[in-house]
């Protein structure tokens, strides 16, 4: 499962050490994603069979450099027949990936473990390596990190579980006084499903000659009309004694410009 509190850091240390052939990434590769600054995980594709016993998923996770490129590493997760432990492989490139699904699931994987995604022109793009995933595409899939995106362009996946009370506990966690009111607090008791999603913009400062750190969690909510809402949840530890705060907005917009104001104050 994904951790929306997880650093970067703290992901690709997780991504690897589950991961039984993590030695077999070129040491390049591995050097360069020790300087990571934001990622993105997403589900490839998926493939389940209770009548078979087998199940098996492919994910995507993208690293944003601290040179400003990207690269991507493929993850295996599946479970064989027989067994329901979970294992994990990784993988540079797809090809890689591809071959792997065919040495584990061989016939079954007659079909490609993935489709290449179909190019500007409708061809199928083609992988060239771990170098190669560095493209267009990984820098469009990161681009959200640092802008604001439509919130009608957002994929959601939304988890439904005690989503009012969630709403609740993060409302009342709140310190800031322009916080949230009672009318959104009312509208938030018909939640019942919610996506805690971390978004790009988190920093680390100096605030009164003391290093601070803010990271910033959109926590979307349904309601039971179809109604999407969002909290904006501003975490930092620009204190006067370092202790770490929680600030909630209603808009994206405002919890950016609270961080930024934090920031200037000194």
């Amino acid at each position: 499962m994904s951790d929306p509190y997880e650093t970067t850091e703290a992901h690709l240390e997780r991504l690897l050490g589950r991961a039984l052939n993590s030695f077999d990434l070129p040491d390049a590769l591995v050097e360069r994603l020790g300087t990571a600054l934001a990622h993105s995980s997403s589900l490839y594709t998926t493939h389940h069979s209770p009548s078979a016993g087998l199940w098996r998923e492919t994910h995507r996770h993208t690293y944003l450099l601290s040179d400003g490129e990207t690269a991507s590493l493929w993850e295996l997760a599946y479970r064989m027949r027989g067994d329901r432990s979970s294992r994990h492989e990784v993988f540079a490139g797809r090809d890689e990936l591809a071959l792997a699904g065919a040495r584990l699931f061989g016939e079954a994987a007659a079909e490609p473990v993935l489709s290449p995604a179909p190019g500007p022109d409708g061809a199928e793009e083609e992988a060239q390596g771990w170098g190669a995933e560095v493209a267009e595409e990984d820098l469009a899939l990161l681009s959200a990190l640092f802008a604001a995106p439509d919130p009608r362009e957002r994929h959601r996946e939304y988890t439904v579980e005690d989503s009012a009370d969630h709403a609740r506990r993060v409302l009342r966690r709140a310190e800031n006084t322009d916080r949230p009111g009672q009318e959104v607090a009312e509208l938030l008791q018909s939640a019942y499903a919610h996506q805690i999603t971390q978004a790009f913009g988190g920093r680390h400062c100096l605030a009164d000659g003391r290093d601070a750190g803010f990271s910033l969690y959109e926590h979307a909510f349904v309601l039971l009309d179809g109604t999407e809402v969002s909290l904006w949840e501003v975490e930092h530890t620009a204190t006067p004694d370092g202790r770490h705060m929680c600030e909630v907005y209603g808009t994206e917009a405002a919890a950016r410009g609270a961080m930024e104001l934090r920031t200037r104050v000194r």
